[in-house]
Parts: structure tokens; sequence; C-alpha cells
């Protein structure tokens, strides 16, 4: 597997990743998605320097331009529900995709501190010969991820597959790394400590899913 890793430098991104980590500012449900927004443009822009373009001829008023237009479809697939401010992100700049929709949660057995992935609803295009970017903001164990990614897989074939990840814990990217192929490409915004003894990254947001549209049951 090949890891970007894009706040190394420091850019609006960081200022960003702050303010959704920041608990002064988590009552604002409405700036959280927009920050998530806001992150995912910037890691969809990232992402667009490394796909394959083809030369295009645009009829301006005043002539011709020689330039470049993007050669290969995409499909945005995000994991829901936490994935969604992060997919619209993305659609912001490949807004021409095509979309679709997986959920996966954890199921606590009688041991709250181990759970199965379970995947459910499933509404998706066909990825046969297409750039797949499977989108979801946190990478915690990387369970979800790979049980996802198993399941889109039984479909077709992608041309490339590319994995989003706001803010990642290690444990979750050495999951990633055994058990996915080494041709994928995993985007990560912020890369933290670690996961606590409920497997929750540390020090990471919270959980994503609340935070961008209020609590669940």
């Amino acid at each position: 597997m090949q890891i970007h890793y894009i706040s190394q430098e420091n850019s609006i991104l960081n200022h960003f990743l702050g303010q959704i980590r920041d608990v002064n500012v988590h009552h604002d449900s409405m700036r959280f998605r927009r920050n998530i927004e806001r992150i995912g443009e910037i890691m969809a822009y990232e992402m667009s320097k490394t796909f394959s373009y083809a030369p295009v001829d645009i009829q301006t008023p005043l002539g011709t331009k020689h330039t470049t237009q993007l050669a290969d479809k995409q499909i945005l697939c995000s994991i829901l529900r936490a994935g969604l401010p992060l997919h619209l992100g993305f659609l912001n700049i490949f807004d021409n995709a095509e979309n679709g929709f997986v959920s996966a949660f954890r199921h606590h057995t009688d041991d709250e501190n181990h759970f199965d992935i379970v995947v459910e609803y499933q509404a998706i295009p066909d990825i046969n010969g297409k750039n797949l970017l499977l989108i979801d903001p946190m990478l915690a164990t990387g369970q979800s991820m790979v049980a996802v990614f198993n399941r889109l897989m039984q479909r077709g074939t992608p041309k490339e597959i590319h994995l989003a990840v706001v803010i990642a814990a290690p444990e979750g990217i050495e999951h990633l790394n055994r058990h996915l192929p080494e041709n994928v490409h995993l985007w990560v915004a912020a890369l933290d400590e670690k996961l606590n003894e409920k497997n929750y990254i540390v020090p990471g947001l919270g959980d994503a899913g609340d935070l961008a549209y209020g609590n669940k049951l």
C-alpha cells in the first residue's frame, strides 16, 4: 500500500484540522461539517495531481486553448454516516464523479472490547475500469475500511483505488498494510498517536458522526 501524508507541511489544512479537534468548537455542528468538507476539498486537490489527464482543445470567445482534462471517471464512495461531509468536499472538486454509499458499523458482542464489522446498505455504481475513491473520516482499527473494501471488490475491478481518511491511528494503517493490495493508495490528512483501550483514536476528535449530525441512541 502506498501512503500519502498531507499535513506534514504547514498549510490551511492544519488550521481546519485544529478546529475539528477543538472541544470549544464542537458545539457548532455546522462548522464541524463545513471544516470536514473543506478538508475533503484539499485532499481531493492533492489526490488529483496523481491522476491521468488527456489533452483537449477548448474554444474560447477569442480563440482556442490547448489544455488537459481528467482522463478517467471517478467514483466517490463514502461510509455512512460520518463520511458524508467529507464526501461532499470531494464532490465539490470531482463534480462529474459517480457516487456510492455503504453502511458499516461496529457490532459489539458480550465483550465490549471486541466487535465485528457489519456491512449492510450498499448503493454502488459500476466500478470497473474507474478510479474508486473510498472515503471515511476516521481510520481507527482499519477493520471497517477493509470490510467495505472487500465487499466492493466483489463488484468489479477499478483502474485505481484511493482511500481517503482525515485522521488515522498507526494501528489502523498497519491493519490496512496487512490486508490490502500494494497498488492501493491511502491518503491521510493527519496521523495520530495510538488507539486507546476502547479502540478510539487518541488524541483524535471524538465521534465524527455525532459531531456532524448529533448523538445517536
